[in-house]
């Protein structure tokens, strides 16, 4: 789920606290499967809070970050299209099909036959 959510989160602002405690506020460019985050017209502030940097853009390695806070607008988004994604698993393999296919009987393999040990 964090991934998918970091993607549906993409053009979005969230704002990325780090490990360090400097926090950076902007919206979300890219993100890959280690979390690495690129963000775009970014406002970092220091951890106690009494520096400012703006940035036209920045990238945040994903094992420096504490946790990450996107709008609950992305939240319900990404329940949605799990949803809809569970309900087409459901559905997938109901209604006429036939015995082809892997799941089939008879073709090769499997148990029985003819051939194999004597």
């Amino acid at each position: 789920l964090p991934l998918s959510l970091l993607k549906t989160a993409q053009g979005h602002p969230m704002l990325v606290e780090l490990k360090n405690g400097d926090t950076y506020n902007g919206h979300l460019v890219n993100c890959d499967t280690w979390m690495n985050v690129n963000l775009r017209e970014v406002i970092c502030t220091s951890k106690d809070g009494d520096r400012f940097w703006k940035m036209p853009e920045c990238y945040i390695r994903g094992n420096t970050i504490k946790y990450i806070r996107v709008p609950n607008e992305i939240l319900d988004m990404v329940n949605e299209e799990d949803l809809n994604r569970r309900d087409r698993q459901a559905n997938r393999g109901r209604g006429r099909g036939s015995r082809g296919g892997f799941g089939g009987r008879g073709g090769r393999g499997g148990r029985g036959g003819r051939g194999g040990r004597g």
